[in-house]
């Protein structure tokens, strides 16, 4: 049996999470927890538990922590693990390089996954476009198109940052060096070996992301369809589960499904 505490529990993605916990039978919700204020404080979630507005006494009572709240959040979510000797799962998105920092800071105390998308399915898909990138070369062009719900703030999403990590990855290179700037916002022809992106926001899509690779007389698709939040909610259970017990440092989904991924 495992506990989990649930940090931005009155969220879309942290409501899933408890419902998916309750689902699992080894798994054991001790807590939740949502900013000071926030209209889910003080709400019943179940076995006699409500919603929280501090993250450290669910810390100290939980064996891992599953964060879906926000960047400005994220250095008190990681005081309060390690003050409860609790491992961390990241799933917020947006985060800066001092974030990543203060996460790589706390990875030599507890064990912590940081992962854009828990989704299973987009964690193959991670290894896919890796392999298609290095296999086709730069001769490719890669664009990477992702479609999200009206409420979604940040673009591209973190889901098709990762992505496009990858297909950097199977180049030898890293993203910064290969994004693109923006189509409309260029002057001149498309840079050759280059990664685009492309981002919809409309209606109440969960999450389509596809990575195209196109050639001279060929084009590649490579694509994932959430058709429910709760895959996420599930993937990211089953991330939390294998997390506890590992040993400080830092994690990618993919050491979940045992896949073998490069560095970077």
């Amino acid at each position: 049996m495992i506990k989990v505490g649930v940090l931005g529990a009155g969220g879309r993605m942290g409501q899933a999470i408890i419902a998916a916990l309750a689902a699992e039978p080894d798994s054991w919700l001790v807590g939740g927890v949502e900013r000071p204020g926030h209209p889910m404080c003080g709400s019943p979630i179940g076995d006699g538990l409500v919603v929280c507005a501090n993250a450290a006494p669910v810390a100290h009572k939980a064996d891992v922590l599953i964060d879906f709240t926000g960047p400005e959040a994220l250095e008190e979510n990681i005081r309060a693990a390690l003050d409860g000797d609790a491992a961390l799962l990241v799933g917020t998105t947006g985060l800066g390089v001092h974030h990543q920092e203060a996460l790589d800071a706390a990875a030599r105390s507890i064990p912590i996954l940081q992962a854009a998308n828990t989704s299973l399915g987009v964690t193959l898909l991670e290894a896919l476009v890796e392999q298609a990138s290095r296999s086709l070369g730069p001769h490719y062009d890669i664009e990477i198109l992702e479609w999200h719900h009206r409420h979604k703030v940040d673009a591209p999403s973190g889901t098709a940052l990762l992505l496009g990590e990858a297909a950097a990855r199977g180049r030898g290179r890293i993203l910064a060096e290969l994004r693109l700037s923006p189509h409309a916002e260029s002057r001149g022809a498309r840079a050759p070996g280059g990664i685009g992106f492309a981002s919809l926001r409309a209606g109440s899509v969960a999450g389509d992301h596809a990575v195209i690779l196109s050639g001279d007389g060929e084009t590649i698709t490579l694509a994932h369809r959430a058709e429910s939040r709760n895959l996420f909610a599930e993937g990211a259970v089953r991330a939390a589960r294998w997390l506890v017990g590992r040993r400080p440092g830092r994690y990618r989904m993919a050491d979940v499904l045992g896949l073998q991924a490069s560095p970077g």
